[in-house]
């Protein structure tokens, strides 16, 4: 499973558990890189109940995004080259078309990926229970129906083609209504992860990482292997603390790091 908050640059773990009932042993991995945090155990037969609880300090950062632009593919770090290529999820190559058809004649940097997002959102109809496991950006594209994950999926896609690095983001949200997961999107643009929601349905400031990869195959909030079917799930996010302006982080037009 991949549901614990991520020890990363801008988020700090204060405390957290991971607890399995009836109790078993349970594996656990962080990648050194990205500090994806993996927990793993063989469930006996009959109901399992899996609870996670963490406090996490999360800081952000706002900027103008007019003066944030693009970077040549020349000027890449090559830490990026797996999030300018296809991957499962994300047909970037497939998508190269109606990416430079849509957004080819829009300033390179934050405006177009912001373009990217309002597109999405103008275009792809937010409905739970028209997508699956197996749908990917082109299929979104396509059907023009899904949620946060084939949104996610979609900008991905889309920066790629447009030779933009985009990585797939999953998280916790302290104002998504009704709480769930969340999935998201971060851009590099001029040297740093920027983050964007397509969906619009939270405020970036504040956001809770979990997992970060190259699409959701990367970061699934459970992998099963096996006969086993989730009959219940309760996502909870609290804000206890103060944004960066002494209040309650909330909607913004500014660029957002958390990287």
């Amino acid at each position: 499973m991949n549901v614990a908050a991520a020890n990363a640059a801008n988020q700090r773990v204060i405390d957290d558990s991971f607890t399995v009932e009836p109790a078993v042993p349970v594996d656990e991995h962080v990648t050194p890189e990205l500090g994806n945090h993996y927990h793993r155990f063989v469930a006996p037969p009959g109901a399992l109940t899996v609870r996670y609880e963490a406090r996490a300090a999360v800081s952000y950062t706002l900027a103008d995004p007019a003066t944030i632009g693009g970077t040549p593919p020349d000027r890449l770090p090559l830490g990026s080259v797996p999030y300018i290529v296809p991957s499962r999820y994300c047909q970037s190559d497939q998508l190269m078309r109606l990416a430079f058809r849509e957004f080819g004649r829009v300033p390179q940097g934050h405006r177009q990926v912001q373009a990217i997002c309002d597109w999405i959102h103008a275009n792809v109809d937010y409905i739970a229970g028209t997508t699956g496991t197996l749908t990917t950006a082109l299929d979104t594209a396509t059907q023009r129906a899904g949620v946060c994950r084939d949104f996610a999926h979609l900008g991905v896609a889309f920066c790629r083609a447009l030779n933009v690095p985009a990585r797939f983001v999953s998280g916790y949200s302290h104002d998504l209504d009704p709480p769930d997961f969340h999935a998201l999107f971060e851009a590099w643009l001029n040297g740093a992860w920027h983050l964007f929601d397509p969906s619009k349905r939270i405020s970036r400031p504040g956001f809770v990482r979990i997992g970060t990869g190259r699409d959701a195959a990367d970061v699934p909030f459970a992998l099963i292997i096996g006969a086993a079917s989730m009959r219940d799930m309760t996502v909870r996010c609290t804000f206890t603390g103060a944004g960066a302006d002494g209040q309650e982080p909330g909607p913004t037009d500014q660029a957002v790091t958390i990287a």
